[in-house]
């Protein structure tokens, strides 16, 4: 081992508001850069606060925990809020008055020099992130978290271990890793997290705790996504046992046709050319003359495809026009979902990006920073409209085995939808392009796996 002096540590923290700001906590792990060994756990439910505030006190926590092991340590802090990370690097100026001084304070416990900052995609702070909704959990009971409560660091390495193991599928099917990272989480009992911001789901004390998809469903749906992950597991099972009777290579047991949704965004508005925010919280404008005709388009397209059997809709009127004109084409009709409706962006809807970067900057640093950040005045985040879209999915999946469905919905929900099945990283919805009456489709197959098969296709506007 080497001596104090030189020894390195990983500090990995985050910390989350269920209301933002609403009963929030922090968790923090020092860990060994080698071996990954956790050397120090720290949580604390700290009442009424903000994301942000929370994420802070978690970064204080971590850094005094080095410290407290090994004073002369140097220190590799990650973390999946970049708000935090580019602020303590010096790259992003503090400006809200609640910031600094915990900023301050953090910068206090070792001289900077000794402190670097890298930022991580939040999949990669799952102990962190544990930890923070035990310190919510317990401060829901009126009490305080307690080392001894803990499986943040069992339940991570369970994670950790599967998601390594070889993946059973062709070149690049990543699917198959995520499904069983999924499956060893459902097997892990411990305390169980109720929904917030930093991600978990809880299906009561006595259950057994469930981490499903990117922690997107809610409460209520926790006991529905147990079901799941155990007919998955079985599907799981099931095609082992054929695949060892089989010759070696791709074959496979036959899962059935999958549930497959073509993700058609609505045609042009007033505002699309303008790139102004237009959601769900603003005025629900028409379509244009433009997207009438991007709509006419489609539907021509799809009506010459043939495969489209049902259509379900956004229920804001853009998405509905452009729905109609399809449902005309083919002889369908039309059923709303209020789940594939656009985010709400509060205060910003009609604005454009840059009038919002005048009026409301740090607000938008925060948002572009961190997924679990809303608009201003109320708006939605995107990890909100994750778990909004997660369980639609899950809804519309089930009810469409073997269909091929049209939704008919906006850029957030279908860039979440492909988000979601290539378990990428919240951050890359702002790596995505997504034009007004383009098509995509994804699978869904009985597994449990998707597959992305189309995106951004916009040859019918040509």
């Amino acid at each position: 081992m080497p001596s104090p002096s030189s020894r390195e540590v990983i500090v990995e923290a985050d910390g989350g508001s269920r209301g933002n700001p609403g009963p929030a906590g922090y968790g923090a792990v020092v860990l060994d850069p080698v071996t990954g060994e956790t050397l120090a756990e720290a949580a604390e439910y700290i009442g009424v606060a903000t994301n942000n505030v929370a994420e802070y006190k978690g970064l204080v926590a971590g850094l005094t925990a080095a410290r407290e092991l090994f004073p002369d340590a140097t220190v590799h802090v990650r973390m999946d809020s970049k708000l935090v990370v580019e602020q303590m690097s010096g790259r992003w100026k503090i400006k809200h008055p609640d910031m600094k001084p915990l900023a301050a304070e953090a910068g206090r416990v070792f001289p900077a020099g000794r402190v670097r900052y890298e930022w991580i995609p939040r999949e990669l702070n799952k102990h962190a992130d544990r930890l923070a909704n035990e310190a919510m959990d317990a401060g829901k009971r009126g009490r305080q978290w307690e080392p001894s409560g803990s499986t943040a660091a069992l339940d991570t390495a369970a994670a950790r271990s599967a998601a390594s193991l070889p993946p059973s599928g062709p070149p690049g099917d990543a699917a198959a890793g995520a499904a069983r990272a999924r499956a060893a989480l459902v097997g892990t009992s411990g305390t169980s997290a109720a929904s917030g911001t930093s991600g978990a789901s809880s299906v009561g004390a006595s259950a057994t705790a469930v981490q499903p998809e990117d922690g997107l469903f809610a409460p209520d749906e926790a006991v529905a996504a147990q079901a799941r992950a155990s007919l998955a597991s079985a599907a799981r099972t099931e095609a082992t046992t054929q695949a060892e009777k089989a010759p070696q290579g791709w074959t496979g047991p036959d899962m059935g046709a999958p549930a497959t949704f073509v993700l058609l965004r609505h045609g042009e508005t007033a505002l699309t050319p303008e790139k102004r925010f237009s959601g769900s919280g603003g005025t629900d404008p028409e379509l244009s003359a433009a997207g009438l005709r991007q709509a006419e388009a489609v539907a021509e397209a799809l009506a010459a495809r043939g495969t489209i059997q049902e259509i379900v809709s956004s229920p804001l009127t853009r998405c509905r026009q452009t729905a109609a004109a399809v449902a005309a084409r083919l002889g369908l009709d039309v059923h709303i979902e209020r789940g594939l409706r656009e985010t709400d962006f509060g205060a910003w809807e009609g604005m454009t990006f840059g009038e919002v970067r005048e009026r409301y900057g740090d607000d938008l640093d925060a948002w572009l920073a961190s997924p679990k950040a809303a608009p201003t005045g109320g708006g939605e985040s995107f990890a909100a409209v994750a778990r909004r879209v997660a369980a639609t999915r899950d809804r519309l999946t089930a009810a469409h085995a073997g269909r091929t469905v049209l939704l008919v919905t906006h850029v957030t929900p279908i860039k979440t939808l492909v988000r979601l099945a290539l378990g990428a990283p919240p951050e890359s919805l702002f790596r995505m392009e997504l034009s007004a009456a383009s098509i995509s489709a994804v699978a869904y197959y009985a597994d449990g796996n998707a597959s992305v098969r189309l995106l951004n296709d916009t040859s019918h506007l040509r």
